[in-house]
């Protein structure tokens, strides 16, 4: 059982540190065009594993409130969100194709702030994978391994991209390859981190499992709003950010479902 947490911990840092290794194949820094699918694509994933995978296991797992069933799902998401935006405070971060920092005043690098950006939205996908395979492991059957697999899955897939826009624009603004790759690396590595931290923290308050469920998904969902379908609409008026969103929404979706 450990072995397949482990596992499952690292897929989302695999599709991370392979999406960095384009830094390496590709000549010229992503367009703005596919930047913005990349960015889309990944929004749609995170929305589809938070209702998926997280809401609607957490409700089914209180099932026995009744019509009330709904409360740990709601108060879970709400505490989610209000820690991401703690965090957006507190962090100083750099979002790509911004000149503005964000969070508290600080004397750290642009390349830092950019990592730093990735960084926070990488804490809640490891906490959503941690989470649902603390489900798992603790017998419960809304969430089975395969399940569980579906979600790192998916959020590999959407991290391979998110590896690429990093590394790829710190390359273009002069970094050499093997340090932008090595930032791409370090932006993901907090996700399996927070994905062990979570599955301890849950293992030992099972009955709190939904509100971890939630608090992961409300977490997700503010990096989706506050991130990242802003960066997929700016600039020019297009499609393409909405259309890769709900191609990313399709395949989480039907990951989960098909291996659920």
């Amino acid at each position: 059982m450990e072995k397949e947490i482990f596992q499952g911990l690292m897929i989302p840092f695999l599709g991370t540190s392979l999406g960095a290794a384009c830094v390496f194949f590709m000549k010229r820094s992503l367009g703005d065009l596919l930047q913005r699918s990349l960015i889309g694509f990944a929004a749609g994933v995170m929305t589809a594993a938070s209702v998926w995978s997280l809401l609607i296991p957490a409700m089914e797992q209180s099932e026995a409130l009744g019509p009330w069933a709904f409360v740990p799902a709601a108060a879970g998401f709400w505490i989610g969100v209000l820690f991401l935006l703690l965090l957006d405070r507190m962090i100083p971060h750099l979002h790509l194709g911004s000149d503005d920092p964000e969070g508290p005043k600080t004397s750290l690098g642009r390349t830092v702030m950019l990592v730093l950006a990735v960084v926070l939205h990488n804490i809640p996908e490891g906490m959503a994978v941690g989470v649902v395979y603390a489900g798992w492991r603790s017998g419960s059957g809304e969430i089975t391994l395969l399940g569980a697999l579906a979600l790192s899955l998916g959020i590999a897939i959407q991290n391979f991209p998110e590896g690429a826009i990093i590394s790829m624009p710190l390359r273009a603004e002069g970094m050499s390859k093997g340090k932008a790759f090595v930032c791409g690396v370090l932006s993901g590595a907090v996700e399996p981190l927070a994905g062990f931290f979570t599955v301890v923290a849950a293992g030992l308050v099972v009955p709190l499992l939904p509100y971890f469920l939630s608090f992961a998904a409300g977490a997700m969902m503010y990096v989706v709003v506050e991130e990242l379908i802003p960066e997929m609409s700016t600039g020019e008026h297009s499609n393409i950010g909405t259309i890769m969103f709900s191609l990313g929404f399709t395949v989480m979706m039907a990951l989960d479902v098909a291996l659920g």
